[in-house]
Order: structure tokens, then C-alpha cells, then sequence
């Protein structure tokens, strides 16, 4: 459950695991996991999508995202997001499923004031403490935030406090409504999205033809999630051959979005087939559309 990050340059650009604690299939942990990629690479950012900040201390994730910032020289984006679509995981970390979207909100806070200020202070619903610090610090100044989601609660989360924005099983046309949700809910919070960015995670298949590469992407995605994707198909895959698969990008780049996380859906051994055939068919096609 690993995809690439591609900015609208079409070049590699980062590396973005998802986020579970407890899931259907085997998954590392997220922070961990890029830990270890850390070392391996050297220009790739690492991202993670999303971090389930609500099932987590939000200043033991400080301390980690920061560390993790230091150890990869400033390579960390921080992407965070509600999840709730496995109950059963809330209850395995002792958080209330209804409480998740105040957590995320105020969690957000509290990791930038603690990556942030020597020493630091806050008084919230979730979390309390003054006079204390983190370090070291990250690198970077501020690590970059993306909020997760497709709600519009999590629009306005990502239009008040986000540095970008990552939607999902979405279509072109309800991205672009979501970018100007976000954008009014920015402005609503008086803040300027200036170097935002808008990103879209991806599950792609291509093949030599859109039925096969259909039942491939059906066939794994459903295993993954424990649930029919038959239905979603058509509606939220990016399926195909690689001119279809370049059509069906193309959209969502018209829509604003300006980063794709490309998750690349395909049996094990054929998925190393998908990503090289992404990057010689699929993003020169995209690059010069």
C-alpha cells in the first residue's frame, strides 16, 4: 500500500505509504516504514497518506514526525486525515469514533506548536501543557501539513490549517467543488493558500485493454479493503490502456490538481510492471497533453 508521489512537472517527486493500526491485510506502520526509507533515498519526499492522527498521542506524533524530518534532512510531508471507515480500530486505541474530527483539528495545532515553539504552551479539549518542548526541532521550518479527506468538514480543515489538500475516491467534477470549498474556507480564516497544494490519490491499473485491467484493479482492491469494488470501477478508477489512463488523469488536472499520488494496483508480481509502465507510456503522454 505504497504509492509515488508525481508533481504536475510529471517527475518522481516523493513516496507515500497509507496509515492503519490495525487493518484487513498486513500493513506496516506508517512513520516507521518511512523511517527506513529514509537512508535509501536522497531528493525523494516522504510522505504519508494519511496519518490517522486521531489514534495517536498528538505529541508523541510531534516528536516522531520531527525526528523523522531531521533523519531524512527535510524531506517530510505530514499528510493527516480523519479515517473511521473501521470502528473496530478506534475502540483497539481507546478513542471515540465520533470524536476523531475534533481530534484531527486540535491535534493539528498542537504538532505545529510543538515543532514550532521553545517552550510551548496549549490548552485544549484533548490536549494541555505549558512550558514544554520538543527537540530538536524539524528541519524544515514547519513541515508541510495536507489534510486528507473529501467531507466537507475535512474541506474546511484542509481550506483553515493545511498546507495541501488529499482527496480520494473522487470524481473530476466533485474535485473542483471541494477545491473551492477549500478555498472559501480559507478565506473565511483570513488565510492566503499560496504554494498550496491540491493532490489526489490515485489507485491506477493499465493494461492492453480496460477490461482486463478492470478485473485486476476490482480483484486486488477488494481483497485489500475487505469490500466489493466492482461498483466503484468505473467511477473513481483510473483504468486502461495507457492513453485511456492519460484521459482520465487529464481531468483531474483540469479540475486544479496540481499533485497525484499514484498507487500503483496490481498482483505483486506485476506491480513493478505498472510502475515502469507508468512512467514510460502514462507521464510523457500526460506531459505533453
Amino acid at each position: 500500500m505504497t504509492g509515488f508521489g508525481v508533481h504536475l512537472s510529471l517527475h518522481p517527486h516523493s513516496v507515500w505509504p497509507g496509515d492503519h493500526v490495525s487493518f484487513h491485510t498486513p500493513l506496516y506502520e506508517s512513520l516507521t516504514l518511512l523511517a527506513a526509507y529514509a537512508p535509501i533515498t536522497r531528493r525523494l519526499k516522504l510522505g504519508v497518506a494519511v496519518y490517522l492522527l486521531a489514534l495517536r498521542s498528538a505529541a508523541v506524533a510531534a516528536k516522531v514526525t520531527s525526528t523523522l524530518d531531521v533523519l531524512s534532512g527535510g524531506r517530510l510531508i505530514f499528510g493527516v486525515g480523519v479515517g473511521g471507515e473501521n470502528p473496530k480500530e478506534f475502540e483497539l486505541c481507546g478513542v471515540l469514533h465520533a470524536e476523531r474530527g475534533a481530534r484531527v483539528t486540535e491535534g493539528i495545532d498542537v504538532v505545529r506548536a510543538l515543532w514550532r515553539d521553545t517552550p510551548a504552551t496549549f490548552q485544549g479539549r484533548f490536549s494541555r501543557f505549558a512550558g514544554v518542548s520538543i527537540d530538536p526541532k524539524p528541519m524544515q521550518v514547519l513541515p508541510p501539513i495536507w489534510v486528507g479527506g473529501r467531507s466537507d468538514a475535512a474541506l474546511t480543515r484542509a481550506g483553515r490549517q493545511g498546507d495541501g489538500w488529499v482527496s480520494y475516491v473522487i470524481q473530476p467534477e466533485r474535485y473542483a467543488r471541494s477545491l473551492e470549498k477549500i478555498r472559501a474556507a480559507a478565506h473565511a480564516a483570513g488565510r492566503s493558500l499560496a504554494g498550496f497544494t491540491a493532490a489526489h490519490l490515485v489507485f491506477i491499473t493499465v493494461g492492453r485493454d480496460y477490461e482486463r485491467a478492470k478485473q485486476a484493479w476490482v480483484s486486488v482492491l477488494s481483497r485489500r479493503y475487505a469490500q466489493d469494488f466492482e461498483p466503484l470501477a468505473k467511477k473513481y478508477g483510473v483504468i486502461g490502456t495507457p492513453a485511456e489512463c492519460v484521459e482520465q488523469l487529464a481531468a483531474f488536472r483540469d479540475a486544479g490538481c496540481n499533485y497525484f499520488l499514484l498507487s500503483a494496483i496490481g498482483e505483486p508480481r506485476e506491480e513493478r510492471g505498472q510502475i515502469e509502465t507508468i512512467a514510460a507510456e502514462i507521464l510523457p503522454r500526460l506531459r505533453t497533453r
